[in-house]
């Protein structure tokens, strides 16, 4: 979601998006709350971090709540490290309405946090 957020800001940037346990496909309910609010990251792919280690990066942002802890050294050009955790909607228990709302929720908070970081950091 928040790869969709930042090329929604600003069609130029270049994001990707990997993980630590990539699998390569993503969670068709962040495609869809993220289609209510028009953004489609249908094509998007969850990657995985070994793919891009060798590279350099003007920014490298973690999301997940373990992967500050757990994410690996890049051994590239890294010219900014940032953590902005957040849960992972994906292990919500509960009802199908929960689980929905827990969705909509997350995807909210990455909206505000990291419209927040392009307007300060990215744009700045």
């Amino acid at each position: 979601m928040a790869h969709g957020f930042l090329q929604s800001f600003d069609h130029g940037l270049v994001v990707r998006s990997a993980g630590t346990e990539a699998s390569g496909r993503l969670n068709q309910k962040a495609v869809e709350v993220m289609k209510e609010i028009g953004i489609d990251i249908a094509h998007h792919t969850s990657d995985p971090v070994d793919k891009y280690l060798n590279e350099d990066w003007d920014y490298v942002i973690t999301v997940c709540g373990g992967a500050n802890e757990n994410c690996p050294v890049f051994p590239g050009k890294v010219t900014h490290r940032l953590h902005i955790g957040f849960e992972d909607p994906s292990d919500a228990i509960g009802s199908e309405g929960y689980i929905w709302g827990e969705f909509r929720r997350i995807r909210d908070l990455i909206q505000n946090e990291f419209s927040k970081l392009y307007n300060k950091k990215i744009v700045n």
